[in-house]
């Protein structure tokens, strides 16, 4: 029996302190500590872990320096405290970078005010990055040739941080460390919606119970799953899912619409490319690898379903293309991927800005903070927004409001987030340096063998050196072109819950994101992931993804 269903059988069986839906960054992280300081949790999710919001942010890891201009403050404040804790907590995963920001003629601001603000912002974060510098044209052209300084009238460079791998894989490490914790988990399950037990003497159980309906989207069997609290951590769809549970609540979402898309390489310098877009806009070249990631947007939208239209490539292709001295144009031929989610935005859920034609002037001003609504009587949770850099936050006032529903957590104190121990980290290294690991790096590594695999499995990392020493060709690269190595792969089908191709090449990896669909179809490499990942039915996951037999 494998992982997932392993869980499943536990879901059926189990009454749970709380039952978390959704498992994007804020169920992850709202089941990791719950689970973590002693609560019995299960997770589910109705597609896979991080599958829509979580797995199309930015990759940044930053205290929103935009948000000055509409005088969030606190905001700021709050969000540059939570990146610095990030950096202190994820070393391997998060890394400082330079945002290297150019000024065009007619720009609202003067370069030196916008630097000035710069300096305040660096201030707001304790002083904890690297200094910002000012640039003048002649700087900015010197340091990146490819930005085109024509109308420049100056710019300014500051600090922030990002995911060096993608941001799917950061949300997956949370739901591995939950259930690392015994949180049960499980994907590809669907809440149908939940009822709350309120007709048994009080005395008697399962007085205030919920029960949940669950539809396995894989197979169509459904179930019940009880549980004392909920948690809907649903994203874009936490009001969806409130309507089907029939809950009320004082916050609600609006959508924004966001795009990027990955090229090749602009620069290889290791910094991000800040411009303001036509319309005023924050826009970015992100490094991502030997890609660069561009955009984004931010389109109102009605529904968190969303896709890339021809209007939002244009719009990418003709600001970057409008900014950089390339050799080339960048055309839609270009293109290796794109990646497109919505922002669900908070607001209070009497206000009707959204149903007016005053909306769309006050559409940038809205806030980019998370809200959690908290049902007393039914022991009800609802997660509301938020950003990948508040997330541990988030984690820890989930656990307390999970505790004023009175539900107890016996190790409440305990630590649920960062890398491993130094301890841990310095066995690793030591088992490294004595078999020699990193002379097996593959040629065109972007780093070598032992950052790469602490980075993604941390302490799991140490039983991957010991397949490698019992057969030193499970260190050889699986996939051409890319770094995953064989054990990788063996480790990732008995642990991470893979159920689809996508899930590997999209989530767990970022193969889908930085090679094109059509060289992933040829890679012979891909096919023997795929044996590995599904066994048997690897024909099937295959023709499911590539629309064509094995």
């Amino acid at each position: 029996m494998n992982l997932r269903d392993s869980n499943i059988e536990k879901l059926k069986n189990r009454t749970f302190d709380v039952l978390i839906i959704g498992g994007g960054i804020n169920g992850a992280v709202a089941a990791t500590a719950l689970a973590a300081r002693g609560a019995k949790v299960a997770l589910v999710d109705k597609g896979d872990f991080a599958g829509f919001t979580s797995q199309n942010s930015s990759n940044l890891v930053w205290g929103g320096i935009k948000y000055m201009e509409t005088y969030e403050f606190p905001l700021v404040r709050q969000l540059c405290l939570s990146r610095n804790h990030l950096l202190r907590s994820y070393p391997s995963a998060i890394k400082e970078i330079r945002f290297f920001t150019n000024l065009e003629k007619g720009f609202r601001f003067a370069p030196f005010l916008l630097y000035c603000g710069a300096l305040l912002y660096w201030a707001i974060g304790n002083f904890f990055t690297n200094s910002p510098r000012f640039l003048t044209p002649k700087q900015i052209n010197k340091d990146e040739s490819v930005v085109n300084t024509e109308h420049s009238i100056g710019g300014f460079e500051y600090s922030d941080a990002f995911l060096y791998d993608n941001d799917a894989r950061f949300v997956f490490n949370f739901i591995r460390s939950a259930i690392n914790y015994n949180c049960t988990a499980v994907n590809y399950m669907e809440s149908l919606g939940s009822v709350r037990n309120a007709h048994s003497e009080p005395d008697s159980e399962p007085y205030g119970e919920w029960q949940t309906q669950l539809r396995n989207t894989r197979n169509g069997e459904k179930f019940e799953v009880r549980s004392a609290v909920i948690i809907n951590a649903c994203g874009p769809y936490v009001d969806q899912q409130n309507q089907v549970s029939e809950q009320t609540t004082a916050h609600r979402h609006v959508y924004s619409k966001g795009i990027h898309l990955i090229v090749p390489q602009i620069t290889k310098n290791e910094r991000v490319l800040t411009f303001f877009a036509d319309d005023g806009r924050l826009f970015f070249a992100i490094p991502m690898g030997s890609r660069t990631m561009v955009g984004t947007t931010d389109t109102r939208v009605s529904s968190p379903e969303t896709v890339v239209t021809p209007e939002d490539r244009q719009f990418v292709l003709d600001n970057i293309n409008k900014r950089l001295n390339l050799e080339k144009p960048l055309t839609e031929a270009d293109i290796i991927s794109e990646r497109c989610g919505v922002r669900p935005l908070v607001i209070e859920s009497g206000d009707k800005n959204n149903k007016n034609e005053e909306a769309n002037l006050t559409w940038m001003k809205l806030s980019r903070k998370h809200a959690v609504d908290v049902d007393r009587e039914k022991k009800h949770i609802s997660i509301f927004g938020g950003k990948l850099t508040d997330c541990l936050n988030v984690g820890e006032e989930i656990c307390a409001a999970v505790q004023q529903l009175g539900t107890n957590l016996p190790d409440a104190k305990r630590k649920w987030y960062g890398e491993p121990h130094d301890a841990i980290r310095d066995e690793y290294l030591h088992q490294v340096d004595l078999m020699e690991l990193d002379k097996l790096t593959s040629d065109g590594a972007s780093e070598v063998l032992s950052t790469r695999l602490w980075r993604r499995y941390g302490a799991q990392a140490i039983g991957l050196l010991e397949n490698i020493r019992e057969d030193p060709e499970m260190a050889e690269p699986l996939i051409e072109g890319t770094d995953y190595i064989r054990c990788e792969l063996t480790q990732a089908a008995r642990r991470e819950m893979i159920v689809t191709l996508e899930d590997f090449l999209r989530r767990r990896s970022k193969l889908a994101l930085v090679a094109r669909h059509e060289d992933l179809k040829q890679s012979h490499g891909i096919k023997d992931a795929c044996e590995i990942l599904f066994g048997k039915d690897a024909p099937e996951r295959w023709k499911e993804y590539f629309g064509e037999e094995l």
